[in-house]
């Protein structure tokens, strides 16, 4: 577990400066506590005494000092300490999303609802690190060897027991807190993911779950997921309420070990009487110093599984990784592949493959599905890196650039492309944010959806729905398209841009994308070249290599 917080402190860095205030204000917050029971018994002891009123004037604002200063110190306290955890939070939400995002391409195996829980759940659960699993302890080493100083200066003997009483408090409590957190700790984080996955598998694919009749089997399966978490968070529960009631125990028995000794000490002449209620009340108010590090023993293993489970991500190579030094992409020259070969997990895909696409050129390109259609237009936009040989652009290797660089040159619109829950013109705008409403609205009527935009109750600020659930699945394919046609790039690649779409409405759609492409360079992925407004060359694929072919519809399926 040590090792775990040790990679979640790397994982998720906080200022040493802030980290050291939120615990000397923790610390002093407690001591101020201390301080007030401490003075209030000495002035309460001491007034029993019916002394003259001046007196007890030191006494009595001590008092109010020390009440008003606990008031200050704890707010200033968690002010601090949650402006810690809310910047390491931020910081490593951003952390996990820049190590996430090079890999989403295609080097992610992990299911939706786990990856979710993790850039989510197990994300959140470190924001705790700091605020109650490290400066706790920290802050109650400060506070307890402050209090133990103090309370020796008046009887040794009694700081002594606070000092025992206090240790045991601080070890034999979190270490039994730890142990039976320990196995609900560990199926905790697995057994939400689970139930995440569950979740978001039966909301994406309720329509089908219903028409199937399996919608009862998949109600089982959450309720059964549902269940696990359930068994797991009161395993947490009963830990937490086993922390609180030892803690209570303990703190009881040490106040009544320093009232024991302190009342002899009285007896004995050693202390002066108006102290014992001082003592005593000192020391029950001592174990605040302790009562978080229960809480920072239950909350340890999580936040040391959750860090491993997050690292787990943040940790991969990408397989695709910009130059140190990148080289600029010309605004000339063609697209190219020389003799490519290029796979996964050591089977290649791709043979020997040659290609050259030239501005303004329409390339066709067919075959069967598995044939390395998608992988040759991976290839194009640096999603992935040839095994062998090149792909370069006006001359350029790929492998060179930027690869933010190579996709503001070639843009690829997939053939799963995202419709994001948002307005019509934000998705629209995703490849050009500085595109004006005309420039939209133009892209949408060549792709025909401006009899569609002319009827949305809010034109280009209507809300699309999860997913484009506005839409059909023509009509989203069709949004990925005019959000091809308004980016910049050069060269466009169009994985099965007609799909969906009627024969008669995929044709007319096509022809206008051609007149629009102007002297960009396109590369059309099709089961149906017969669709396309125009090609230069249609080449097929076949066995991981490419040759020129006239195809008809039904052999290019």
């Amino acid at each position: 577990m040590i090792r775990g917080l040790r990679r979640a402190t790397r994982l998720a860095p906080a200022s040493p400066r802030r980290l050291a205030a939120a615990v000397a204000l923790s610390a002093l917050t407690v001591l101020a506590g201390c301080a007030l029971l401490a003075t209030s018994g000495a002035l309460i002891s001491r007034a029993a005494q019916r002394p003259e009123v001046l007196s007890l004037l030191v006494a009595i604002v001590a008092v109010r000092f020390f009440g008003i200063a606990r008031a200050l110190l704890r707010y200033a306290e968690r002010l601090v300490s949650h402006d810690l955890a809310l910047r390491v939070l931020s910081e490593l939400r951003a952390t996990a999303f820049r190590r996430l995002a090079p890999l989403v391409p295609g080097d992610l195996d992990l299911k939706a609802g786990d990856l979710l829980s993790r850039f989510v759940g197990d994300v959140d659960t470190l924001q705790h690190l700091y605020l109650r699993v490290i400066a706790p302890p920290l802050a109650a080493a400060v506070a307890t060897v402050a209090i133990a100083l103090a309370t020796a200066t008046q009887l040794p003997a009694a700081a002594l027991a606070l000092a025992v009483a206090l240790t045991a408090a601080a070890t034999v409590v979190p270490l039994l807190v730890a142990h039976t957190a320990k196995r609900a700790a560990t199926r905790q984080a697995p057994a939400r993911a689970q139930l995440t996955h569950e979740l978001v598998e039966a909301l994406e694919g309720a329509p089908e779950l219903a028409v199937a009749g399996r919608a009862p089997e998949r109600r089982a399966r959450i309720a059964r997921a549902d269940a696990e978490l359930a068994r797991s968070a009161r395993a947490d529960a009963r830990a937490s309420a086993l922390a609180a009631g030892l803690g209570t125990l303990l703190a009881g028995l040490g106040a009544l070990a320093v009232l024991v000794t302190a009342a002899a000490a009285v007896h004995d002449g050693r202390l002066d009487g108006v102290l014992l209620a001082a003592l005593t009340l000192l020391a029950l108010a001592a174990f605040e110093a302790v009562a978080p590090l229960a809480e920072a023993a239950r909350r340890a293993r999580p936040a040391a599984e959750a860090a491993a489970r997050v690292a787990a991500i943040a940790d991969r190579e990408p397989r695709v990784t910009d130059p140190p030094d990148p080289r600029p992409l010309p605004n000339h020259g063609a697209l190219a592949l020389s003799h490519v070969t290029a796979g996964y997990d050591g089977e290649p895909v791709l043979r020997d493959v040659s290609l050259r696409i030239e501005p303004g050129e329409r390339v066709v390109l067919v075959g069967p599905s598995g044939a390395g259609k998608t992988t040759l237009a991976r290839l194009l936009v640096r999603l992935a890196d040839p095994g062998e040989g090149s792909v370069t652009l006006g001359g350029v290797d790929l492998r060179a650039a930027a690869q933010s660089d190579v996709r503001a040159h070639v843009l690829l619109a997939a053939q799963d492309a995202r419709v994001f829950a948002t307005t019509l013109r934000e998705n629209v705008k995703l490849a050009r944010r500085d595109a004006s409403d005309a420039e939209i609205a133009q892209a949408l009527e060549t792709v025909g959806l401006g009899a569609l935009l002319a009827t949305l109750p809010h034109g280009l600020d209507t809300l699309l729905g999860e997913d484009g659930a506005l839409l059909s699945g023509g009509e989203r394919r069709r949004v990925a398209l005019a959000r091809a046609l308004i980016a910049p790039a050069r060269f466009l690649v169009l994985d099965e841009p007609t799909a969906q779409l009627d024969p008669a409405t995929a044709r007319a759609v096509m022809a206008r994308i051609d007149r629009a492409a102007g002297d960009r360079g396109v590369l059309i992925v099709t089961h149906d070249p017969a669709v396309v407004a125009r090609a230069d060359r249609v080449l097929a694929m076949r066995e991981g290599g490419l040759a020129s072919a006239t195809v008809t519809t039904t052999e290019a399926l």
